[in-house]
């Protein structure tokens, strides 16, 4: 009765988003209510099991967020963005093209959300493709690959560092593996899968063209640009590096662990890119500070989003659904990894949010992470990867896609829909060999 009782909560959650085209957090809260009131709990149990899952989410995640909405509007509006894909397109040259916008991709997608993200690289998709002539897609959907992998895969990205929290996992090694499982994964569903997209006619809308392209010297140079942008990587990498080779006493070692704590490490890449991206170009505080005030107020909406998952987690745990379902995983003889993926992936088909379907999965499968011997950061990697998978018309991203690229429904199918599937699959083939090495 109890696993009948989440997967009917998980159908309302289906409806209430899909259907009824409800706010995600509203349809979270009022499926945490059914699913605790369908369980048993009492009224007031069950309103301080919300409050307490949306208290313990988001008490890590709005710092994280809040500086990473900063970081990446710092890196849009100064044109490191743009400094770092035109450099490495003319480093690269037009037969490898491919390859210069998926490390602008990589590099730019870390740091800054996948809406964000896309809204600013596409348009410079579109002047690549136009000023080399080589088809649009075969451009685009590598970068598009990068974007995707950073945003399932990567803290400080909202998913993966939510599920990270949830999981009690280690930050600097979900990030390690994270890129470890990304490269791969890029490779293939960008310039390999790319291949086959070159006959397929896209063209983007004159609507969506981005007007203002910054000038030579309006940039940053390239190396300040792309230190900047992955500062916080920087910094957490050599923090957990630097945990395998020094002695636990070292100061060295606290001392850079305390850089690289998540929260210093994001705190410190903005105050570099105030100056580096801001004040040394002479640009005024003010302006800086309106511009990363505008960059928070976009992110309300995902933060709301995160509490309600966490609110309906809670509930899982505190009416004793999440013991009872880990039971029953526990009893199969399916790796953990792969049930978190196919969870993952099953959400992400219903819902189509992969956000929505990263966490949701992650509260489902929490007792197995705690009981398996799976590490941990394997396991947000395998919701990440699954929470990508079959992007279809209930997803936002594949309607922002298809306008971009002025694609039929069917093409964006063939197209989007393959490429973030071949991502999702990857990104599990990816995980399930590095669990036979670790």
């Amino acid at each position: 009765m109890p696993l009948l009782i989440v997967i009917l909560g998980i159908l309302l959650l289906f409806l209430l988003i899909a259907r009824f085209k409800l706010n995600a957090f509203i349809a979270f809260i009022i499926v945490s209510l059914g699913v605790g009131l369908a369980e048993g709990m009492e009224l007031e149990a069950l309103v301080s099991a919300i409050q307490d899952g949306i208290g313990s989410t988001l008490g890590f995640l709005v710092i994280i967020l809040g500086l990473g909405a900063m970081l990446g509007k710092l890196v849009a509006d100064s044109g490191a963005a743009q400094r770092i894909t035109s450099r490495l397109v003319a480093r690269f040259g037009i037969k490898n093209v491919q390859w210069a916008v998926v490390l602008t991709g990589f590099i730019v997608g870390i740091p800054m959300f996948y809406t964000v993200g896309f809204v600013i690289l596409v348009p410079l998709v579109f002047t690549v493709a136009a000023a080399t002539g080589l088809p649009l897609l075969y451009v685009g959907m590598p970068m598009l690959a990068s974007l995707s992998v950073t945003h399932g895969y990567l803290p400080p990205h909202p998913a993966p560092t939510a599920i990270v929290e949830i999981f009690q996992a280690d930050f600097g090694k979900t990030l390690l593996y994270g890129i470890v499982v990304a490269i791969p994964a890029i490779v293939v569903a960008g310039p390999l899968l790319s291949r086959a997209f070159k006959n397929i006619p896209a063209r983007p809308l004159e609507a969506f063209v981005n007007p203002r392209i910054l000038s030579e010297a309006e940039m940053p140079g390239m190396g300040i640009s792309v230190f900047t942008a992955l500062l916080p990587v920087l910094l957490i990498s050599l923090a957990t590096l630097a945990g395998f080779v020094l002695p636990s006493d070292s100061l060295v070692l606290k001392g850079l662990q305390f850089a690289g704590n998540p929260v210093i490490a994001m705190l410190l890449a903005v105050l570099v890119a105030i100056y580096t991206l801001g004040l040394s170009r002479g640009k005024t505080m003010k302006d800086l500070m309106d511009s990363v005030g505008k960059s928070v107020s976009g992110i309300t909406m995902v933060l709301l989003i995160i509490a309600g998952a966490g609110a309906l987690k809670e509930v899982l745990i505190a009416s004793g659904v999440s013991e009872y379902i880990g039971g029953l995983l526990r009893e199969s003889s399916i790796s953990p990894l792969i049930l978190a993926w196919g969870i993952a992936t099953v959400i992400r088909v219903s819902v189509g949010s992969a956000t929505v379907a990263g966490l949701t999965a992650a509260g489902i499968v929490l007792p197995l992470v705690q009981s398996s011997g799976v590490a941990p950061e394997l396991m947000v990697l395998a919701i990440g990867s699954g929470s990508l998978m079959l992007s279809h018309v209930n997803d936002s991203g594949f309607w922002l896609f298809k306008e971009y690229f002025n694609l039929t429904v069917k093409d964006t199918l063939k197209t989007w829909t393959l490429m973030e599937t071949t991502v999702g699959v990857m990104g599990l083939v990816g995980v399930l060999v590095l669990n036979t090495l670790l």
